[in-house]
């Protein structure tokens, strides 16, 4: 289950991570909640805070796609890490000086986005030059229990210290804990790396991902089921806090455990996933359904107990849906597109965000319950459609994967197998 971290460069990697997301999940929660208290707790103002975060995805991270193909992705990482966490760090300061406004937020929103939209196809392209094709799988998993270990820390801790010293500081812990991040980066074994080889720059490398993708139906399929499921099911950075806040009567401590029960949902989700060693389109496929007829159920539940309990289950249909589409997408594509193809795959899974979030905070002024209720709705329908279409073209099973080159070290020479969980040398999301 844990054969990637036997690899130094990933255990470093890990490490380092898992510190940085508690932060980031801290963040999250305090947010949410800053923007609510500034709004008098508009559900539309936290849909526009939404949509602002991920509307730098429908611009840019097709182009963090090409960067990776381009560039050392590992010094990519190293600047980009830096400025997400500066940008933590003013709205810590802001913040905590008593200064903050609704439209600071909006602008930090703005650029922390446009950070991650280019950020997260670096990282997402550059697990594989830590751990291989063979731990690929694995390493995609234990990513997601490290992102979902942490988004139960995080959002406990946040909901107990908003309460105790107020956002500003929840803020500025998160902007101190890239430091683990970026130091687990700066010090890699470059040596260790399984790079392929940078791309030259050249026109129409953005447009050749595009028509590489368009010409694969198997990605078409994985591509659309993100993006219908991810704009209109996944939502919960919000949902949950219009639930608790809105139609329970919380305070964001409830906030934080309904946060926290869905994350122990997806941990097990990932836990799962990890032990799996080969992507199948029958478990994406079915993981989708499910995931939309528990998210339903949810929403209809009386009390906020009976919804946090709710959340366990969808959690772990949601990181089954999670994980087996990013390990099909890796998998299923040649080295020298990597890069572009998850560029475009965080693009169907967060691009959705600016039309979904003011659409679900404009449910969730009529009806707390709509969102999640609808969210759920879309979900099931569409990938019950997509099962209907693979089951009359036969594509249910396995996908298609394609083999790569003997991968090669920074010297340009065939790496040698070593070290525990296979090949020497493998950052969202999502």
């Amino acid at each position: 289950m844990f054969g990637s971290l036997g690899i130094y460069n990933y255990r470093l990697y890990a490490s380092g991570q898992i510190i940085s997301l508690v932060g980031v999940w801290m963040q999250r929660v305090a947010q949410d909640w800053l923007v609510l208290e500034l709004s008098n707790g508009s559900p539309m103002a936290l849909g526009i805070a939404a949509s602002l975060q991920f509307l730098p995805v429908l611009l840019l991270s097709m182009w963090g796609g090409v960067l990776a193909d381009r560039m050392d992705k590992r010094k990519l990482l190293l600047w980009l890490e830096s400025a997400l966490g500066i940008c933590a760090l003013a709205l810590g300061i802001l913040d905590v000086t008593g200064v903050v406004e609704l439209w600071h937020v909006y602008l930090l929103c703005l650029l922390l986005g446009a950070f991650s939209a280019v950020e997260t196809p670096v990282r997402q392209s550059f697990v594989v030059e830590m751990v291989g094709r063979d731990q690929l799988t694995n390493a995609v998993a234990i990513n997601s229990m490290m992102f979902n270990l942490a988004r139960i820390i995080g959002p406990a801790i946040a909901g107990l210290a908003i309460v105790a010293i107020g956002t500003g500081w929840v803020f500025l812990a998160n902007a101190i804990s890239f430091i683990g991040v970026v130091g687990g980066i700066w010090l890699m074994r470059t040596t260790q790396l399984l790079r392929s080889d940078p791309l030259p720059r050249e026109k129409g490398q953005l447009l050749s991902g595009l028509r590489y993708v368009r010409s694969r139906p198997d990605l078409m399929t994985v591509m659309l089921l993100v993006f219908f499921i991810a704009t209109f099911g996944m939502n919960f950075y919000m949902t949950l806090a219009i639930m608790a806040r809105n139609v329970f009567g919380g305070d964001a401590d409830a906030y934080g455990l309904l946060s926290t029960l869905i994350a122990v949902g997806t941990l097990a989700g990932a836990t799962l996933a990890a032990k799996r060693k080969t992507p199948k389109m029958s478990v994406f496929i079915g993981s989708g359904v499910i995931f939309g007829v528990l998210e339903i159920i949810s929403g209809m539940m009386p009390t906020m107990l009976l919804t946090g309990l709710m959340m366990i289950p969808v959690g772990v249909a949601m990181m089954t849906f999670n994980t087996t589409a990013n390990a099909t997408i890796q998998l299923a594509v040649e080295p020298e597109m990597r890069g572009r193809v998850m560029g475009i795959y965080m693009l169907v899974f967060l691009g959705g965000n600016p039309v979904g979030g003011p659409l679900m905070g404009w449910l969730g002024e009529i009806n707390g319950r709509a969102p999640i209720i609808i969210g759920g709705a879309v979900s099931m329908l569409v990938t019950i459609t997509a099962w209907i279409i693979l089951v009359k073209r036969g594509d249910i099973g396995k996908p298609r994967l394609r083999r790569r080159q003997p991968p090669r070290n920074a010297e340009g020479e065939p790496s040698l197998p070593s070290g525990p969980g296979g090949g020497v040398p493998s950052r969202v999301a999502p």
